[in-house]
C-alpha cells in the first residue's frame, strides 16, 4: 500500500507537486522552450537564474506541453528538510505523475535520513523502464543537504536513459555539474538566455493590455536588463496608471513593487554583513572586491561577492575581477541606504573616490569626489594627474566639462582655480579664464622658497603654464606663448615619466597651441617644428584633436608658401583625425576645411570652396584664435572676389581680427584681398595705398603686390619687387605661377612677347601640377593669346576648365583660339544633364532618363547656363564642347 503521509506522519502537501499555473499574461518564448527540448536526449537539464527571472513559468510551461512522457514535477522546501523527508516527496512526485514504482523501492521511515539501499532501488526502477520519465525540481536551491546531492546524482547516473532530471535553481547546484559538461551530457539555461529580448518585451507589454512606443520599451528592457519580473511587475503598474507611457519612463524603482519584491527576495535572505555590503557598492556602477572592502572597513568581501554571484542574488560578474549591481537592485538598495543611514553616503563616496584616486581610476574617482561634494579632492586629483587637458580633447572632455559644472565659486585654492581657468577658456571666455590663471598663479607663489617648491607643485606648474599657452595663443601673444612653453619645459623633468606617457594629450595640446601662435607671428620653421611633432605623436582617441588641429595648420603653411597639394593632402588627413574615433562635434578647428576652400578658390572650383566654407564655421570654441579667425575672412574674400562681389570681400576682411600681436602674413593678405577689391572697383588710388602696409618679407604677400602693382600701371615697380624677394626655388607653385605670369604681365607692357610668350607656358606647365587656375583669370585680358600660344606650342590649357577634359583648339583644320576663360565647375548630374541635351532629349525625355522629376531637370538646366554662361539649349552644347566639356 502506497504510503499517504510524509515521515513525520502528516499529509503530503498536494501543492508541490502541482505544476503552477502561468497567468494570462505570461508569454511562451519559443527559444527558450526549444532549448529545452534538448532536455529529453540529456540526462541533466539546469535552468539557473534570479529571483523573478522567469524560471518556473518557463519549464512549467515546457512540462504541460510534453506528450508522451510522464512529468513528475516537485516543488522543494526550505523548511529543514533532511534527506528523508526529500525522498519521500520525490517518491511521491513520481507516483503522483503515474509512474509505477516497484515495492521493493521502500519508502523513508526517517525524516533525517535515508540508506542506500532506497537510491539504488529507485536507480533500478528507472533503468529498467522502456520511456524515460522527466523529473523537474523546482527552487532546488532550497536543498542545502550535501548528502542529499550525493544520493541524487547516484540516481541520476545509475538510472541512465529512465530519467531525465530537470533543475530549477537560484544557486548553483551541489552535483558535479564539470562531469557531465566535459561528456555533453548537460543542458544549461542561464540568466542571461532568460532576460527578456526588445521584441519579447514588446510582446509581453502588449499582453498586458499596453501599447508602447518602441523607444519607451527599449529603455524599459535597458532599465530591468530584461528582468521578467520587473517587466512584469512595471508593465502591471502602468496599465493602472492614466498615462502609462509616462509612468513606464518615469516610475521611481524604489518606489514600486519591483522594490518589495527585491528587497524581500533578496537583500532581507542575507546575512546582516552581506546586507551592509550590498547597501554600501549600491553607490558604484562597478566594483572589486578592494574597492568594496574600502567601502565596508572588512576584507570579507571577496568571498561575499563570489557567494552572491553563485546564488543569482543579482551581483554580476565582469572582466578583470569586478562585479556589478542589476541596474534596478543597486537603485533600490541606493534608496534604502538614505532611509536607513542618510548620513553615510558623502562618506562612502569619499572612501570610494579615495581609493580609485590610488588605484589610477581617475574618472571614477572624479566622480565620486563631486558625488561626495568634495571639490578640493576632485580638482586637485584631475590637476595632480596632469589631466587638464581632458577638459579640451579626447572621448572625457564633455563628461569632465558636465562635472566640474557643479563645483561652486566658494571652493578656493590653486587647483579649483586651474580648473575654473580651463573651464572658461574652453568656451573661449578669455577675460574669465585669465583671472582664474591669475588667482592660480598667486596660489602657486606661495610655494616659492619652500620644500615643497620643486616637486610638490610640479603638476600645477605644468597645467597652468600649459592653459598660459592657450590663453596666449587666444589673445595672438607669440611671445607670452613661448614663454608659457620654457616654463613648462622646466618643469617637465619633474613630473614622472608615467603621468606623461598616461597623458599625451598634455604635451600634444602644448605644442599645438605654441605651433599656432607661432603660425600666427609669421615664424613659419618654427611653427611647423612644433606642430609637425604633435603629428607625430601616437594616433588616439587622447590626441585626436590636438593631432587634426596641428595637421590643419600645417596645412595652412603649405597654402601660404605655395604648396596647394601638400595643403589638400594634410587639410584631408586631419579631416578623417577625429571623425575616426566618434568624437562629437565640433571636435576639432576646422582649418582644414578653410584650406581645402582656399584652395577650391586658387583651383576656381567656387562652389566646392562655398561649401567648405560654410562646412568650416563650426568649430572648437578653445581653438578659434586669430589664425582661425584671419583665415576664415581672407578665405570668404577671396572667394567674393571670385565671384565678382569686390563689396562683400571688402566687408568680410573689414573687421579687424583682436589680437595683442600684429600677424604680417595675416596684415600682408588682408591688405592684398582690400586692393583687389578697391581696384576690381576703379579706385586705383586706394588700392595703391594699401600695398604700402604688405611686408615684404613675406614671400607670398610681396608676389601679390607685384601683381597688384602691375595691374595699377607700376610694371617696374612690379618686376622691382620680385627682384628683390626672389620667390623661385623656395616657394610653391601657387606663389612662383603668380610671380612668372606677373613677369610675364611686365613683358607684355614692354612689348617684349616673346619673353611674355615663355613666361606664361612655364607659368601654365607650373601650374598644372596642381590644377592652379585663378591666376590666370586674375592676370586680365592681356594673356588670352599667350595662352593661345601655349596651347599650341607647348602644354596645352584645356584643364584650365575646371572638370574640363582636353581642349582640341576647335575642329580638325581649324585654327585654334585663345583659350577659353574658365568657368565654375559643372556637378555630376549636371554633366549627365547637359550629355542628354547634346542628344537633343527633351525636358520630359532627360527627367524619364535620369529617373528625377521634370522641375529637378529643369533646376541643373539653370545651373548649367549660369556657369557657361549661356541663355539657350544650343548655346550650352557648343560651349560645353569648346570646353571640352563633351
Amino acid at each position: 500500500m502506497e504510503p499517504v503521509a510524509d515521515p513525520h506522519g502528516d499529509p503530503f502537501l498536494r501543492t508541490r507537486f502541482a505544476v503552477p499555473a502561468r497567468p494570462l499574461t505570461f508569454l511562451r518564448r519559443k527559444r527558450l522552450t526549444r532549448h529545452l527540448d534538448q532536455a529529453l536526449r540529456m540526462p541533466l537539464t539546469m535552468v539557473n537564474g534570479a529571483a523573478g527571472a522567469g524560471k518556473t513559468l518557463l519549464v512549467a510551461d515546457w512540462a504541460e506541453h510534453r506528450e508522451g512522457l510522464p512529468v513528475a514535477w516537485l516543488t522543494t522546501d526550505a523548511a529543514g528538510d533532511g534527506p528523508g523527508m526529500f525522498w519521500a516527496y520525490l517518491l511521491e512526485a513520481l507516483r503522483t505523475a503515474g509512474v509505477a514504482l516497484p515495492p521493493d523501492v521502500g519508502f523513508p521511515a526517517d525524516a533525517h535520513r535515508v540508506g542506500p539501499a532506497l537510491p539504488a532501488r529507485l536507480a533500478a526502477a528507472l533503468a529498467a523502464r522502456e520511456r524515460p520519465v522527466v523529473l523537474v525540481l523546482d527552487e532546488f536551491d532550497r536543498v542545502t543537504a550535501p548528502e542529499v546531492a550525493q544520493q541524487l546524482e547516484f540516481v541520476l547516473r545509475h538510472a541512465g536513459a529512465g530519467l531525465r532530471l530537470v533543475l530549477v535553481t537560484r544557486t548553483e547546484p551541489l552535483l558535479p555539474l564539470h562531469r557531465y559538461r566535459a561528456a555533453g551530457e548537460l543542458t544549461e539555461i542561464r540568466g542571461a538566455e532568460l532576460a527578456f529580448t526588445l521584441p519579447e518585451a514588446a510582446e509581453l507589454i502588449g499582453l498586458h493590455g499596453l501599447r508602447l512606443p518602441v523607444h519607451a520599451v527599449r529603455a524599459l528592457v535597458a532599465r530591468t536588463s530584461g528582468w521578467a519580473a520587473g517587466l512584469r511587475l512595471c508593465a502591471l503598474a502602468a496599465g493602472q496608471s492614466r498615462d502609462p507611457e509616462a509612468y513606464v519612463e518615469e516610475f521611481e524603482a524604489e518606489r514600486s513593487t519591483i522594490a518589495d519584491f527585491l528587497l524581500a527576495e533578496v537583500l532581507r535572505r542575507q546575512d546582516p554583513e552581506t546586507q551592509d555590503l550590498l547597501l554600501r557598492v549600491s553607490l558604484l556602477d562597478r566594483f572589486c572586491p578592494g574597492l568594496a572592502n574600502a567601502l565596508t572597513g572588512r576584507n570579507d568581501a571577496g568571498a561575499i561577492l563570489d557567494r552572491l554571484d553563485r546564488d543569482n542574488a543579482f551581483v554580476e560578474p565582469l572582466e578583470h575581477g569586478l562585479y556589478r549591481l542589476h541596474p534596478l537592485f543597486a537603485e533600490i538598495l541606493r534608496a534604502h541606504l538614505r532611509m536607513r543611514q542618510p548620513e553615510a553616503e558623502p562618506e562612502l563616496h569619499r572612501r570610494a573616490a579615495a581609493w580609485l584616486r590610488r588605484s589610477g581610476a581617475l574618472a571614477e574617482a572624479l566622480g565620486h569626489g563631486a558625488a561626495a561634494d568634495d571639490w578640493e579632492f576632485t580638482a586637485g586629483a584631475l590637476v595632480d594627474d596632469l589631466a587638464i587637458g581632458q577638459f579640451f580633447t579626447g572621448p572625457r572632455s564633455k563628461a569632465v566639462a558636465e562635472l566640474f559644472s557643479g563645483m561652486g565659486r566658494e571652493v578656493a585654492g590653486t587647483a579649483p582655480e586651474l580648473v575654473r581657468a580651463a573651464r572658461e577658456l574652453a568656451r573661449r571666455e578669455l577675460g574669465a579664464g585669465t583671472t582664474h590663471l591669475h588667482r592660480a598663479r598667486q596660489g602657486l607663489a606661495e610655494y616659492a622658497g619652500t620644500r615643497d617648491d620643486a616637486a610638490g607643485p610640479a603638476a600645477a606648474r605644468l597645467s597652468c603654464a600649459l592653459l598660459e599657452a592657450l590663453a596666449a595663443r587666444l589673445a595672438g601673444s607669440p611671445d607670452r606663448a613661448e614663454s608659457a612653453a620654457r616654463a613648462a619645459e622646466g618643469m617637465l623633468e619633474l613630473v614622472p615619466a608615467d603621468l606623461l606617457d598616461r597623458h599625451p594629450e598634455f604635451t600634444a595640446l602644448l605644442l599645438d597651441h605654441v605651433g599656432s601662435a607661432r603660425l600666427w607671428a609669421g615664424r613659419f620653421d618654427q611653427a611647423r617644428a612644433a606642430l609637425s611633432t604633435v603629428t607625430g605623436f601616437a594616433a588616439q582617441a587622447a590626441t585626436a584633436l590636438p593631432h587634426e588641429d596641428s595637421l590643419g595648420r600645417l596645412a595652412l603653411i603649405d597654402y601660404l608658401d605655395g604648396w596647394l597639394d601638400g595643403a589638400e593632402r594634410k587639410a584631408r588627413a586631419a579631416l578623417v583625425e577625429t571623425e575616426r574615433f566618434g568624437l562629437s562635434r565640433p571636435s576639432g578647428s576646422g582649418v582644414e576645411r578653410l584650406v581645402l576652400a582656399a584652395v577650391a578658390v586658387d583651383r576656381d572650383e567656387l562652389a566646392q570652396a562655398r561649401a567648405l566654407l560654410d562646412a568650416a564655421a563650426e568649430s572648437h570654441p578653445a581653438l578659434r584664435d586669430p589664425v582661425l579667425e584671419a583665415g576664415r575672412a581672407l578665405t570668404a574674400a577671396r572667394l567674393h572676389l571670385a565671384q565678382g562681389d569686390p563689396q562683400a570681400a571688402l566687408k568680410a576682411v573689414e573687421p579687424a581680427v583682436p589680437a595683442d600681436a600684429v600677424s604680417p602674413w595675416a596684415q600682408g593678405q588682408t591688405a592684398l584681398v582690400a586692393a583687389a577689391a578697391h581696384l576690381a572697383e576703379g579706385r586705383t588710388q586706394a588700392a595703391a595705398g594699401l600695398l604700402r602696409q604688405v611686408p615684404e618679407e613675406q614671400v607670398a604677400c610681396a608676389v601679390g603686390a607685384a601683381r597688384l602693382q602691375l595691374a595699377v600701371g607700376r610694371p617696374a615697380a612690379a618686376v622691382h619687387l620680385l627682384d628683390r624677394v626672389r620667390p623661385e626655388g623656395h616657394s610653391g607653385p601657387a606663389v612662383t605661377v603668380r610671380a612668372a605670369l606677373v613677369r610675364a604681365g611686365a613683358a607684355h607692357a614692354a612689348g617684349d612677347a616673346v619673353a611674355a610668350r615663355r613666361l606664361v607656358a612655364r607659368a601654365v606647365r607650373e601650374a598644372r601640377r596642381e590644377r592652379l587656375r585663378r591666376p590666370f583669370r586674375e592676370a586680365g585680358p592681356w594673356i588670352r593669346p599667350y595662352l593661345g600660344a601655349a596651347s599650341r606650342h607647348g602644354p596645352e590649357t584645356g584643364w584650365l576648365v575646371p572638370g574640363g577634359g582636353h581642349h582640341d583648339g576647335g575642329p580638325p583644320g581649324r585654327e585654334p583660339g585663345p583659350a577659353p576663360p574658365v568657368v565654375e565647375e559643372l556637378s555630376g548630374r549636371e554633366r549627365d544633364v547637359l550629355r542628354r541635351l547634346a542628344l537633343m532629349m527633351s525636358t520630359e525625355e532627360i527627367a524619364a532618363d535620369l529617373y528625377v522629376s521634370v522641375n529637378t531637370v529643369k533646376t541643373h538646366l539653370k545651373s548649367v547656363y549660369r556657369k557657361l554662361a549661356v541663355n539657350r539649349r544650343s548655346e550650352a552644347v557648343r560651349r560645353a564642347r569648346e570646353l571640352g566639356l563633351l
